[in-house]
């Protein structure tokens, strides 16, 4: 389905909409008589070369996603692939291999993508991650050179690398055979330090495919929402800073089988 088209239901109307958290991802955005919702999924406002930045749609309600709907969440990446390879640099200068440890899909390619800025170097990409990057480049994204980490020989002495890999990489024979390696996250947890986030690795960058509090709140205000839902997050301080502005604001409890909607119950079914 390409963006922006739009699809008619018996009088309902929907369309996508570039939601600029990885390749392909989208708001769904629904009329009916005259009233529109916009379901945003997950989204993020920051700049990405892997895909379509995010195009805010004006709408009556807006159901957003808050993973990170606390003030505590600020940051500005517009270093972060810049420190990225200044740790891998350091890290070939005392014989280390550099592992980063990122999701496999969206994050991954983002990272390689960011990279291109600074350095044409191969960088070994571990598991699922690596086919899903073929997938980004298939689709005309641009990153550095890569190559799958199952593909060096299992006697080889790896130095001075930089692998991509998802957390399962922890439990694979790989991990040893990468000799003392300095291990890293990037997340937007790494903020905080959440969920022990800091302590597990030697470095950590704060790079995320979810919008900041500061890009929650923008969204939810440009939307022009008079009704904000808010999933993942957010039950207190986003809603109640949102409330501040005079919009509606309330959580979207997983499993709620309705919600109010001028003063009458609308079905998730």
């Amino acid at each position: 389905m390409p963006y922006r088209k739009t699809l008619d239901f018996n009088g309902v109307k929907v369309s996508f909409h570039p939601a600029g958290h990885i390749l392909g991802s989208a708001q769904v955005r629904v009329e009916c008589r005259g009233d529109v919702w916009v379901a945003s999924g997950d989204y993020k406002r920051a700049p990405d070369p892997t895909c379509e930045p995010f195009e805010v749609v004006r709408c009556d309600t807006f159901i957003t996603e808050a993973t990170f709907g606390r003030p505590s969440y600020r940051w500005d990446e517009s270093d972060t692939a810049r420190e990225i390879f200044e740790w891998w640099e350091e890290m070939r200068a005392e014989g280390r291999n550099a592992v980063l440890f990122a999701y496999a899909l969206g994050k991954t390619q983002r990272v390689l993508a960011e990279l291109l800025a600074h350095t044409q170097r191969r960088v070994l990409v571990f598991g699922e991650g690596h086919e899903l990057t073929e997938c980004y480049r298939r689709a005309g994204v641009r990153m550095v050179p890569t190559a799958p980490l199952e593909s060096m020989p299992v006697d080889s002495v790896l130095q001075g690398e930089l692998v991509v890999a998802p957390h399962s990489l922890e439990a694979s024979p790989w991990m040893a055979r990468l000799r003392n390696p300095s291990t890293a996250f990037a997340s937007g947890w790494m903020q905080t330090g959440a969920f022990g986030s800091r302590a597990r690795y030697e470095r950590g960058f704060v790079m995320s495919d979810h919008a900041d509090w500061d890009g929650l709140v923008r969204t939810a205000r440009e939307t022009g929402a008079s009704r904000v839902y808010v999933l993942h997050g957010g039950e207190g301080a986003f809603t109640r800073h949102l409330r501040t502005f005079g919009i509606q604001a309330s959580v979207m409890r997983k499993g709620a089988p309705h919600l109010p909607v001028q003063g009458e119950l609308f079905s998730r079914r």
